[in-house]
Order: structure tokens, then sequence, then C-alpha cells
């Protein structure tokens, strides 16, 4: 098995076990949105990918503006990204900053709905559904970064 592959292997187990390990912790309780963001991103990929751009997030009737920058294994393709999604586990506004470790599929041949569901190290999870323009391949993990402006 080349070295690409055991990663992309890897990297997949590990974030399907920040999913289990989000959803068990998550089991006593209530489980409903606190929050919303919507951002868009330029993503360009080849196996390694990068992806930059801005967007919103929405806490207790406050809006903040937001930077997203992200790493993606698997992938290949030029493509944007409008992503719309809710934002869980969420005691404060600024635990929505930090690192997510995201697992995500799709494909996208100028246009297509893609899944993502991430985790940072606060807890926050964020279900996201996005939309690509451009075409874009992608079949493994995605870690992201999310900063208030």
């Amino acid at each position: 098995m080349s070295m690409i592959r055991k990663a992309l292997v890897s990297a997949v187990a590990a974030a399907c076990l920040v999913v289990v390990a989000s959803v068990s912790a998550q089991q006593d309780q209530p489980v409903y949105p606190v929050g919303s963001i919507t951002f868009e991103t330029t993503s360009i990929a080849a196996g390694i990918g990068v992806s930059w751009g801005n967007g919103t997030f929405s806490f207790q009737g406050k809006q903040y503006p937001i930077s997203v920058q992200g790493l993606g294994l698997g992938s290949v393709g030029i493509s944007k990204v409008n992503a719309v999604g809710d934002v869980f586990n969420l005691k404060n506004a600024s635990d929505v900053v930090g690192t997510y470790v995201a697992f995500t599929g799709g494909i996208a041949i100028a246009g297509g709905v893609k899944g993502t569901l991430a985790r940072n190290q606060n807890g926050v999870v964020l279900d996201l559904h996005a939309t690509q323009q451009g075409v874009n391949l992608t079949i493994g993990t995605d870690g992201f970064t999310i900063s208030m402006q």
C-alpha cells in the first residue's frame, strides 16, 4: 500500500472516531443547533488541497465576521464552495474559533452538493451543507481553521 494511501486511510479512520466520540459525548445533552454559519471558499487541490474564504457566524442574535482557511487530503480540482450550516455545543461565541477535523464526501462537476461534519478542540460541532461550483473530487478528510475577523 502506498504511503499516500496509508495516510488517507489513517486520516479517514481518525475522522470517523472524532464523529463517533462527538455523538457519544452528546447523548445526555439535547441536540439542537445554537447558532448558524455561512461562508464562501475557493479551493485548489491536487491530492492535497488548500482553501480560503470569509463568512458570517451567528450566535445569540449577533453576527460575527469569520475567516476560513483549510487543508484537505484526497482532493483534486478547482472549485468555489458556498457553505451553510448549523452550530452545536457552543457556550461562548469565541468557542467557534479553532481548528476543525472534518469528514467530507462528494463529487462536484460544474456544481453539486457536499456534506461535512466537523468538530474543533472546544467540542463545537458544525453540520455543513455546501454547494460547489467547478470541478472537485473529494474522498477523505479535511481540516480547516476558523478565526474571527
